[in-house]
């Protein structure tokens, strides 16, 4: 974190993270741990006058390299958590996840040709989200 954001010095941190946590790519998903070192984040981007934008974690219901994890509720549950903390410690919260997902809690198959990463498509739509949210943290 120090390396690719403090050293930077950046006006605006938007931090978008969660679903790989959730997808056990690193080791058992732990929500508490999850959302601890989302906190531990925003809280030292804090303290070095960044401005933080936390992003709800984008929709999956399924993960094709690593199938039957059953996604789709914990990543409701862990953007709960996101927002309850952006709430209590008065970040801006940027909900992602109403924009691209679909009836069965995934994302729409036109955003995200794997159901977790957005294609160009899906970025159309996230990127004025962002930049709008950048705009606002920046008044």
């Amino acid at each position: 974190f120090y390396d690719d954001v403090l050293a930077l010095n950046p006006d605006v941190l938007v931090l978008k993270c969660g679903i790989n946590d959730i997808a056990q790519n690193t080791g058992p998903y732990d929500p508490a741990k999850t959302i601890n070192n989302i906190k531990a984040i925003a809280q030292l981007a804090r303290i070095n006058k960044i401005k933080v934008i936390l992003c709800s974690v984008l929709p999956a219901n399924d993960f094709k390299w690593r199938p039957g994890l059953e996604p789709a509720d914990k990543v409701i549950a862990l953007n709960a958590a996101i927002k309850q903390f952006a709430d209590e410690q008065d970040y801006f919260y940027l909900d992602l996840y109403s924009s691209v997902v679909d009836e069965n809690k995934g994302m729409k198959k036109e955003y995200a040709s794997d159901g977790v990463h957005p294609t160009v498509e899906g970025y159309k739509v996230l990127e004025p989200l962002v930049e709008d949210a950048i705009r606002k943290v920046k008044k």
